[in-house]
């Protein structure tokens, strides 16, 4: 029998054709043209369906090699974000099981387009506060979200005024531990109440500034001091705080912004702010002849409520209620437009009523001025890029109730918006008439730092 040498190597298990070379005696060409012969055997096997699990057995050079088994190129997916991944999942594991309808594959990609443009991406839809309570929270702090979530209770100064009443029942009701101190306790039992309130309703920027000079005079009681002494203490700051940065803020506001209503004078006012109201019963009050225009829109229609307060007294103001849309109309006769705030920026920027941008922005262009009535304590540090907040939202009932179970339908409210200091034309603190580019100066006119 005969020796096979190199020149006549052994045949393949992959049955190789008798008469080929080995490659090493082939030339560079040759062994060239053998690979590309084995990429395209190779192509040819991934493209058709593999009927044998197992292994296969493919051309080599002299050799074996085993083929694993080919997986079918995964079928490219549209990006989804947020809810939009689980609808989509939904949706390709029916198509896949093959046991969707028509109807279902409809609904569901339906859902898919209607979440498609998320502009407000970043809003949160509001929570509403049930009856499960997390942690010790004390009972007015309970009532108290459910009176925010519910909005029982509206605007900046009665949110902050009703917070710190409820939290001088909460001190008062507290008991410090053994082996700790007032002054570090205390603090750590109103974080949860915190929490609770943020929970019913986002913390406004008058709350945020209530909470940081409060903690700061806890942070403050001397750790020989008798509790009950530390109490009294901390209830006489709160009843200085408000009648201080609220009561008498007020009072000096109001003198101020009467000044600039005269006989015969045109008030515009949007929505309902304490402030302006009381600005507007104040000038009625010292004999002033004028009529004032509520402007108003939905959902919460809070210039209703104002319209009430100006109305009912035995000689009651002269107004005109109009909703936003007939806003162009009005401020043809308007003199002066007098608005409140929920925040105060750096910047000049006002941070108000959803609506009340519109409204400094159709003033500016009738040239008629725009006094903004904002407390020093509503005052921020901080500047908004952005005309809306996070979980600024609200939900009321309206006429679109019955069809926001189409899919094709989300419902929308937003509660502030952002007005430029460009709109403004002063405002009216208990520091003075100052322009919104002197904003940024007010705290030290208050002899600090930082508000």
């Amino acid at each position: 029998m005969p020796v096979p040498t190199i020149a006549d190597p052994l045949p393949s298990a992959g049955g190789k054709p008798q008469g080929q070379p080995a490659q090493k005696t082939m030339t560079k060409a040759e062994r060239r043209e053998l690979q590309e012969k084995q990429r395209a055997a190779k192509a040819a096997l991934k493209q058709q369906p593999s009927q044998n699990p197992g292994k296969q057995q493919q051309k080599g050079g002299g050799g074996t090699m085993a083929q694993p088994k080919t997986k079918p190129p995964p079928t490219p997916q549209k990006k989804t974000f947020g809810a939009d991944v689980n609808v989509a999942k939904q949706y390709a594991s029916t198509l896949k099981d093959g046991g969707a309808t028509a109807a279902t594959a409809e609904d569901l990609s339906a859902k898919q387009v209607s979440h498609g443009l998320r502009i407000f991406s970043h809003f949160g839809q509001p929570k509403p506060v049930g009856h499960t309570v997390k942690g010790d929270i004390h009972p007015a702090i309970i009532r108290l979200g459910l009176l925010f979530s519910e909005f029982k209770i509206c605007g900046a100064n009665a949110r902050c005024i009703a917070m710190l009443t409820a939290f001088k029942q909460v001190i008062q009701d507290y008991t410090t531990p053994s082996h700790n101190t007032i002054s570090r306790h205390l603090m750590t039992h109103l974080s949860p109440q915190i929490t609770h309130l943020v929970s019913a309703r986002p913390m406004s920027v008058t709350m945020g500034n209530a909470i940081r000079e409060l903690k700061l005079e806890i942070s403050g009681i001397d750790i020989d001091m008798i509790e009950q002494d530390a109490k009294n203490l901390l209830f006489d700051y709160i009843d200085t705080y408000i009648q201080d940065r609220i009561t008498t803020a007020d009072k000096v506001i109001q003198e101020l912004a009467g000044k600039k209503i005269k006989d015969g004078d045109v008030i515009l006012t949007y929505a309902r702010s304490s402030v302006v109201e009381k600005v507007l019963l104040s000038a009625h009050n010292e004999g002033k002849k004028f009529s004032v225009i509520v402007v108003d829109s939905k959902p919460l229609l809070e210039g209703k409520e104002l319209l009430k307060s100006l109305t009912n007294d035995p000689n009651p103001i002269p107004c005109t209620y109009a909703l936003l849309p007939a806003l162009p109309s009005l401020l043809t006769e308007v003199t002066t437009v007098f608005v409140g705030a929920h925040a105060l920026f750096s910047n000049g920027a006002v941070y108000s009523r959803a609506g009340t941008a519109m409204v400094a922005m159709m003033a500016k262009t009738h040239s008629v001025p725009v006094v903004v009535c904002c407390e020093t304590y509503k005052f921020s540090d901080g500047v908004m890029v952005d005309g809306f907040m996070p979980s600024s939202v609200i939900q009321r009932n309206s006429e679109v109730q019955d069809l926001t179970t189409s899919p094709h339908l989300e419902k929308l409210n937003p509660l502030y918006d952002l007005t430029p200091p460009t709109y403004i034309t002063a405002v009216v603190t208990e520091v003075g008439l100052i322009p919104p580019s002197s904003i940024s100066s007010i705290p030290l006119a208050l002899g600090k730092t930082s508000l």
